[in-house]
């Protein structure tokens, strides 16, 4: 890739960016909800979340910057530009973690766009449009599902309304803990969901192994593949283990092993694009001398293109149907979200700020879902990764390096700054 070629603007902006401090935000925040093992649990709606948007919300109104919410508990830092009637620019991510998450998985893409703002305002740069950082609430859904709350109801594809009885393990529902966070922050201005956004740019761990492997500081997103997502239900006959033979028998675990194994068959290709798993595997009666009469078992498989998502994934039913032998068989497909490329001019956009930064970079798809994947439908839209030690996430041991945050906040701080000096978009 040629050498890119940024603005004083950018290159400035860039430069404003603080390692030390975006690292020991990273820390402050990690200690509202921290585990034993170093992890964090915070769910969404929690006291621990509640905790770290008090945070900060401190850090933002004592740098003068105005903070809204809505219906559904998102969060928008703003930073006024010359001309407020425009549609900001937004960054931004979540704060809810994983039961057993890390410190870095959401609140990155926070704690960058917070060093977007501050880096402006060392610059003394005043941008037309206002730039928001948003935290969205509900990312993960480890607390009530669907996980995207936030930014699916911001982006019209969720009505609140269907949220609010939701309930988490303990019995608690999605609107009572809502009303929680309410009466903490009644003092924040609530602003309408799905108010204009002029594009949004999300600042992420990769979560994944690419960028390490690749010795890549800086990944920058096409897209977000496409996933479709099936539960297959084999009934066969529970009996004793001993006294049936082999050929008399409606094994059922024998039957999701045969259709498992045939499904990884055609699953498998030469360039490794596309992603199979079997994430849950449920055995009844689940003894060591009965035959299994039931095996539910998940089927999760995403690909970039929509042609081989739709071509292998349509392969799912025949090849469990011929494979099930005895047994009966129950498909449905539980979600079907198809791929998602951002617009050529965001990923030039970060792709030139990168060069011109010298940073190691290459182009990748995001395998995960994101808020921007919900956003992708409104405005233009972009992310930035960054690496992540062994791409380990959703865990304890996730780790990321000060060097390489800092790396990410920058290009994100510098796009911004281009996007915002320019006639884009």
């Amino acid at each position: 890739m040629d050498a890119g070629v940024l603005t004083s603007i950018g290159s400035e902006v860039a430069s404003a960016v603080d390692q030390a401090r975006l690292w020991s935000r990273h820390m402050d925040l990690a200690a509202f909800g921290r585990r034993t093992d170093g992890g964090v649990n915070r769910q969404a709606l929690s006291g621990e979340d509640i905790a770290a948007r008090k945070q900060l919300i401190s850090w933002a109104e004592e740098l003068g910057y105005r903070v809204f919410t809505d219906a559904v508990g998102n969060l928008f830092i703003r930073r006024e530009g010359q001309r407020p009637e425009l549609a900001p620019i937004m960054t931004g991510s979540h704060l809810d973690s994983q039961p057993a998450g890390g410190k870095f998985d959401g609140v990155f893409g926070v704690l960058a766009g917070m060093e977007v703002l501050q880096a402006l305002d060392a610059c003394n740069i005043v941008t037309d449009r206002p730039i928001e950082v948003v935290v969205w609430t509900n990312e993960e859904g480890s607390r009530f599902s669907p996980g995207m709350t936030g930014s699916l109801a911001f982006a019209g594809q969720l009505d609140p309304k269907d949220m609010m009885t939701i309930a988490d393990e303990s019995g608690v529902c999605f609107g009572e803990a809502l009303a929680d966070v309410e009466k903490v922050f009644a003092d924040l201005p609530r602003r309408p969901l799905g108010f204009p956004v002029s594009c949004y740019i999300e600042a992420h761990i990769e979560q994944g192994p690419v960028l390490e492997k690749a010795n890549c500081n800086i990944g920058i997103v096409s897209g977000i593949q496409g996933t479709r997502w099936f539960t297959v239900t084999v009934t066969g006959k529970a009996m004793h283990a001993g006294t049936v033979p082999s050929r008399m028998r409606k094994d059922a675990f024998r039957g999701a092993l045969s259709m498992i194994n045939a499904l990884s068959e055609i699953m498998i290709d030469k360039e490794d694009i596309i992603r199979f798993t079997i994430g849950r595997v449920v055995v009844q009666p689940n003894s060591p001398n009965t035959i299994p009469g039931s095996v539910t078992f998940t089927v999760d498989f995403r690909h970039p293109d929509p042609v081989v998502l739709s071509l292998l994934g349509d392969q799912v039913v025949r090849i469990c149907r011929e494979n099930a032998g005895e047994c009966g068989i129950d498909i449905q497909e539980t979600l079907t979200s198809p791929p998602i490329t951002f617009p050529s001019w965001i990923v030039e956009k970060i792709a030139n700020t990168a060069q011109a930064l010298g940073m190691p970079n290459m182009v990748l798809p995001s395998g995960a879902f994101h808020d921007a994947l919900s956003m992708s439908t409104i405005c233009p839209t972009g992310m930035i990764f960054v690496p992540c030690a062994e791409g380990i996430s959703h865990s304890p041991e996730e780790k990321a390096e000060p060097d390489a945050l800092a790396a990410g906040a920058r290009v994100l701080a510098a796009t911004i700054a281009e996007i915002a000096s320019s006639s884009e978009p």
